[in-house]
């Protein structure tokens, strides 16, 4: 009888121990989590879109445990992506500053005039270049690619019409602080003046610069229809933008966590690149209704231009 009894409350030890345990791994696995984007780009950019379809989706599979907070337009491509990499920000949607610091030798990605279109610049990021070219970022800046937006042709915005390389002489063009770029562009005559994206609709207005370079989503969310009379279709670089995510982080997540960060962005993606294919005629139309009047110059004039530098 005795046995019986210890026997039973042992057994009751045991289901009682099981429940607090399950409990406890209950509680941690339901423990919420807060994904900070950082994005150098204003809202309505289709990087920041990407971010804010990002958000939607991974809110509502984890029913609300995972948050997501969008931090668009308040730092630049390099400041954003030096906190990813150090994990003070956990993910981020912007240019491709990770690929220019952490794989210098695969930044022909994002140069001018070396991708033809779309299809080209994936069949390269696919291959065995783009694997290479991913693993020095994860080696040397811990981030993750978890995809790449389609952010469209950049084109040249100015307060004169260009329509040869001639046109651009002594030109004082606004550019990001990439030195791939400013070569090129003085190849082709301007002089090139490096200004921070937070700061490209002022130094337009304030005459820093005269001029400007960028993609569709880019011009229209900056508002330089305001600040720029002309639309120059140069279709210089196929231009897209990287959503990464802290190594350190990602590792961090349970297994099933991890499915679900790269599910989400994965449909973000596919979205936001969607929406950027079947919205760019209509984003020249708009910009053309705000008053900037579009140039069809000698695209292929300003391709042989560049060829030496490029």
């Amino acid at each position: 009888m005795m046995k019986k009894s210890t026997f039973g409350y042992l057994l009751s030890a045991i289901a009682l121990f099981s429940f607090l345990f399950l409990g406890v791994c209950s509680a941690f696995s339901a423990e919420k989590i807060t994904i900070r984007v950082g994005s150098p780009f204003k809202a309505g950019h289709i990087l920041v879109d990407a971010g804010e379809k990002f958000k939607e989706l991974i809110e509502k599979d984890s029913g609300g445990r995972i948050a997501v907070e969008i931090q668009a337009g308040v730092a630049s491509e390099e400041q954003i992506n030096d906190l990813c990499s150090q994990g003070k920000i956990e993910m981020q949607s912007n240019g491709h500053r990770a690929l220019e610091v952490f794989a210098p030798q695969y930044f022909f990605f994002n140069a001018p005039y070396v991708m033809k279109d779309l299809d080209h610049f994936m069949r390269v990021w696919d291959s065995n270049l783009g694997k290479k070219a991913r693993s020095l970022v994860e080696k040397n800046g811990n981030n993750l690619f978890l995809g790449i937006v389609y952010r469209g042709l950049r084109q040249m915005t100015s307060k004169i019409p260009i329509y040869t390389p001639a046109d651009v002489y002594q030109l004082k063009l606004r550019l990001p602080t990439v030195k791939t770029w400013i070569a090129v562009w003085k190849e082709l005559g301007a002089e090139p003046v490096p200004i921070p994206l937070p700061e490209l609709y002022k130094s337009l207005k304030d005459g820093r610069a005269d001029s400007s370079e960028g993609d569709l989503t880019q011009i229209a969310s900056f508002k330089l229809d305001q600040v720029q009379s002309h639309l120059t279709v140069t279709n210089h670089l196929v231009q897209t933008g990287g959503v990464l995510i802290n190594k350190s982080f990602f590792n961090k997540l349970s297994k099933k966590d991890k499915a679900l960060v790269q599910k989400s962005a994965k449909a973000a993606i596919a979205w936001a690149n969607d929406k950027l294919k079947r919205g760019e005629n209509a984003l020249f139309l708009d910009l053309q209704r705000k008053g900037m009047q579009v140039v069809l110059p000698d695209a292929e004039s300003f391709r042989q231009a560049a060829r030496p530098a490029v």
